[in-house]
């Protein structure tokens, strides 16, 4: 790799002269690929949350450094690729006009990503959560002549840094870029286009390299609102939007744990369909896509499907965000939820995966899940029917998680997609008088696709070490539980003691479900052997001078499966 002095180039012209940089040269091979061929041999891809993006460093949120290892994991997985999101804003050294990059930070980048292609996967990387900072247009005042300058010098510093890439790397500017007006779009759509002028100003084979383009906080309808392509630029380009809906699904707001029905399949198609029609032939990614890992497992699974197949319809990749909390737990090399991560990789392949049915009716009172089979302590065994969306395929066997299988007619019957497991079969588990808790896993097998799995569980309702407090504003709340089931929280109602709701009282004309939940992480959560408030919570029952009853509602989601605790003033 030679580099060779640039000056003098304009800016976005303008006639002032920008800070020399150096044009690479490459003595490496580059092969060019279109941004189709590259999108599709993508998909699906994997993202490195949480990590390189850390703020102010790597390592300084939930992950540790990176290590080639994951990236194995990642290719053993399944995955083509591999988003490796990084944020630049406390490893500037040098101010305007230069805006220098530390270049061992530049160098920690550019060894990550030859991990990542070590393994053979594809590589997206960006600026990432810069978005939040310095480079965000819609705030009050924004520098918008400093955010151009910057954005410019550092996508000139990543360019020549990663010149001589192979063209299994592309880039992309900026992750969710705000965007609340039609003004703000047209700036993203300049942010587009200095990114491009500072990768031709570095040379190499940046130039020929595929990119993705973005538009505002990479939304579909803002995307097909504002985005407007850079001309005379030769770089096969994509757009990348992001995909995180219906927002109390995906984030567990409101208590809601539903999802499957009609409608909300149609309006997931009607999102992809829409931009895809606004687009027809521009290759598109869907960088990042998630529901949070408390929701019931049944309900998660078949969003994924779903959107991983729609998305394979509409000629969309897919890239799944993981922020080390969710799919691959790092440290160990395991993955949370196989049975979601073979029903991705399986979609992405355009094979058929049969699912475990749960309730779609978010009118419901209850919700079923055939991810589960659940025993009240104290009631007798029975015969239990989990049901299956076959979607083509057929039942082939049922094995416990140490490979034994079971036999049918005497474990097991199948009736279309209903498998029925005898008692004789459960109670080797389960009895009136057995501790609660996970006692086995049953996994499914089909003609085709992914596995589905099914966690036997007996339960009772859960008990908490105290039931009143006063509200103490100022931290969370931890309140000592002893879990009797499964270690998962599926809602929280708050209800002060006037009858009003603690939030959002348009929540009345949800289902009964939904009425008067909070929001998992803004008002709750869990840590281990403790139940937690959250702050925004406490405070809003202080502000309110009215004491509040928290409902902490757990799976299987019927009616009695929940204790309180309530907040004095």
């Amino acid at each position: 790799m030679k580099v060779t002095p640039l000056v003098g180039l304009g800016f976005l012209g303008r006639s002032a002269a920008l800070p020399a940089n150096n044009a690479v040269t490459c003595s490496e091979k580059f092969s060019p690929i279109s941004a189709a061929d590259f999108v599709s041999a993508i998909n699906p891809g994997w993202n490195l949350g949480n990590t390189m993006d850390a703020v102010p460093n790597e390592g300084s949120w939930n992950n540790p450094p990176v290590v080639a290892a994951t990236f194995d994991d990642v290719k053993k997985a399944g995955f083509k690729s591999v988003r490796i999101p990084v944020t630049y804003t406390d490893h500037f050294t040098g101010k305007s006009p230069d805006w220098t990059i530390d270049p061992a930070w530049l160098q920690r980048v550019s060894d990550v990503v030859d991990m990542a292609l070590d393994k053979g996967l594809y590589v997206v990387t960006n600026v990432h959560h810069d978005s939040w900072g310095w480079a965000d247009v819609t705030v009050a005042g924004a520098n918008i002549t400093m955010i151009e300058e910057k954005m410019y010098r550092t996508w000139v510093q990543i360019g020549e840094k990663l010149a001589c890439k192979s063209s299994k790397v592309a880039f992309e500017p900026i992750n969710e870029p705000p965007a609340n007006t039609a003004e703000h779009g047209t700036e993203i759509n300049k942010i587009n286009e200095l990114f491009l002028k500072a990768l031709a100003a570095s040379g190499g084979f940046n130039k020929d390299r595929v990119v993705t383009l973005v538009g505002g906080g990479m939304d579909s309808i803002k995307t097909s609102q504002w985005f407007k392509a850079p001309t005379g630029y030769t770089n096969p380009w994509a757009i990348q939007y992001h995909y995180y809906s219906p927002y109390d699904f995906i984030f567990q707001a409101w208590g809601k744990t539903i999802w499957g029905s009609d409608a909300d399949k149609q309006a997931m198609e009607a999102d992809f369909a829409n931009i895809r029609g606004n687009f027809t032939d521009v290759p598109l990614v869907i960088g990042e896509f998630e529901a949070n890992t408390m929701i019931e497992p049944a309900a998660r699974r078949k969003y994924i499907d779903f959107a991983v197949r729609t998305a394979r319809k509409y000629g969309t990749s897919v890239m799944l965000w993981d922020n080390g909390d969710g799919a691959l737990e790092r440290s160990s090399h395991t993955w949370r939820d196989p049975i979601l991560l073979n029903i991705i990789t399986n979609a992405a392949r355009g094979v058929s995966n049969s699912l475990a049915d749960s309730t779609t009716d978010a009118s419901a009172p209850e919700q079923s899940s055939s991810g589960y089979i659940f025993h009240k302590v104290g009631t007798d065994v029975t015969d239990q029917a989990v049901n299956f969306l076959l979607n083509g395929n057929t039942i082939k066997s049922v094995k416990t998680s140490d490979g034994k299988t079971l036999k049918s007619s005497s474990d097991y019957s199948v009736s279309q997609g209903t498998v029925t497991v005898k008692k004789s079969f459960l109670s080797k588990y389960l009895s009136p008088t057995a501790a609660p808790g996970s006692k086995a896993n049953l996994t499914v097998t089909f003609s085709a696709g992914a596995d589905a799995s099914v966690e036997i569980v007996q339960w009772d309702v859960p008990t908490l070490g105290a039931t009143t407090s006063r509200a103490v504003s100022g931290s969370d709340l931890l309140i000592p539980i002893t879990w009797k089931g499964l270690y998962r929280l599926a809602a929280v109602k708050m209800i002060r003691d006037d009858g009003v709701y603690l939030f959002d009282d348009w929540t009345q004309w949800l289902g009964p479900l939904q009425q008067a939940r909070g929001t998992y992480s803004s008002h709750w959560d869990r840590d281990g052997q403790y139940v937690k408030l959250k702050d925004a919570a406490i405070s809003q029952v202080i502000t309110g001078k009215v004491p509040a009853t928290f409902t902490f509602e757990f799976y299987p989601r019927v009616a009695g499966n929940a204790v309180n605790y309530t907040l004095t003033v």
